[in-house]
């Protein structure tokens, strides 16, 4: 039995050390929305200012993921409506400078493909939501010889469970949310 004990005990070691930090590039990774808007048209937008860090193998076969986006970063390409969004009637920036993700939970669903199931906290509101992830490709950056990741986040969240915006003929209720990252190894 203490044999079983502390061979569980050194695999369990030898999974946790080979999981290192990883932090997002903002010069090649961009958070992405798009929205329906009069229910014929898409509108999509992005946020310029975030930080996601992962802990994760250098696979990415395990990982833990940490995202913190400004909301007073978001970009249309239409000051009037970006302004509009960051009023109390949609995010409310000044009251909810940050929307937040962490991770709970991490599916590999196939060689390059997982589920990751985690809290979004959005306009002070916090629910469980899931996203499909996609590793792209992982290499060693030949500047730095550091592992880089390129991955791609996506999940679809409804604006009106989080209180943001009001119900309205205008503006669908799905947002569909792309995240895609270049991500380096600490």
């Amino acid at each position: 039995m203490k044999k079983a004990f502390f061979t569980l005990a050194f695999l369990t070691s030898l999974m946790v050390a080979a999981q290192s930090t990883w932090k997002s590039d903002g010069a090649h990774s961009k958070v992405g929305f798009a929205i329906t808007h009069l229910m014929i048209s898409e509108v999509e937008g992005h946020f310029g200012e975030f930080d996601i860090i992962a802990t994760a193998t250098d696979t990415f076969d395990e990982a833990e993921f940490s995202v913190d986006i400004k909301t007073t970063s978001i970009d249309t390409d239409n000051d009037r409506r970006d302004n509009h969004l960051r009023s109390a009637d949609f995010f409310d920036a000044e009251k909810y400078p940050s929307i937040t993700f962490k991770s709970n939970s991490f599916e590999k669903t196939g060689d390059k493909t997982f589920k990751l199931t985690g809290d979004l906290t959005m306009h002070g509101v916090t629910k469980t939501v899931t996203l499909d992830g996609k590793v792209n490709g992982i290499i060693t950056d030949q500047r730095s010889e550091k592992l880089k990741a390129g991955l791609k986040l996506t999940g679809t969240v409804n604006r009106l469970e989080f209180g943001v915006g009001g119900d309205t003929a205008t503006l669908g209720d799905d947002v569909e949310m792309t995240i895609n990252l270049e991500m380096a190894q600490q």
